[in-house]
């Protein structure tokens, strides 16, 4: 239920003191909603007390701008606003102190949350020794001889890596050849054609064919080994 008229100048007359800076009436609607107040209300109101000498108002165009009187007021002189600067830098200062304050205590609050419950340990230490153990009973099949990887498996491996070796080493040669016959009677430096072109050779980005080929015999010898 909206306030009677008496109350509603009431209300306005506070609201106007309060704010002290130029308003509107719908500037001062949307601040008295939650008086149950409407526009037409307000403005009536703020008419009224116009009428009456309560608060000051000016016109511009069809709008009205309101005022709190400013005789009702009373101005501080020169000591008093300098006393006030001070206070209010004090007063800036303790706050800063509290923002740090405040900071401080949610740093510390997230840090908390973020470290693990109890709960939250005891699994994550009984999952990792179960990982331990199943690492454990590996090694144990390794030590005594156990083959984890079925030959056929092995071979196919083995099979596929040779045939990718026997590709890399085919287009090495081809390259090779295509290289040599580009340049063969070619008046730049061939460095720097290579690297006008974007060519990498293997030992540019520090691999060797060799060394993957030896790879596999290797592994041969160890399997007729045993």
């Amino acid at each position: 239920m909206a306030p009677k008229s008496d109350n509603t100048e009431v209300i306005v007359l506070n609201f106007v003191n309060e704010q002290n800076r130029p308003l509107n009436t719908q500037n001062a609607a949307d601040a008295l909603q939650k008086f149950n107040l409407k526009k037409t209300a307000v403005q009536k109101a703020l008419d009224s007390l116009a009428d009456g000498g309560k608060i000051s108002f000016k016109e511009y165009g069809k709008q009205k701008i309101y005022l709190a009187r400013q005789d009702q007021f009373e101005i501080p002189n020169s000591e008093e606003l300098a006393q006030m600067k001070e206070e209010n830098a004090k007063l800036q200062d303790q706050l800063q102190e509290q923002k740090k304050a405040i900071s401080e205590v949610e740093s510390e609050i997230r840090s908390l949350q973020s470290n693990l419950t109890l709960e939250e340990i005891q699994e994550k230490d009984a999952k990792l020794s179960k990982e331990v153990k199943e690492m454990e009973q590996k090694l144990d099949k390794l030590r005594g001889g156990i083959t984890l990887v079925r030959p056929e498996d092995k071979k196919a491996v083995e099979e596929m890596y040779s045939d990718k070796i026997n590709q890399w080493r085919r287009r090495k040669r081809m390259f090779k050849d295509i290289w040599d016959a580009i340049t063969e009677n070619s008046p730049k430096d061939l460095k720097e054609f290579k690297e006008e072109l974007g060519i990498e050779y293997d030992e540019d980005v520090g691999v060797n064919l060799q060394s993957f080929s030896d790879l596999l015999q290797n592994g041969k010898k160890r399997a007729r080994g045993r």
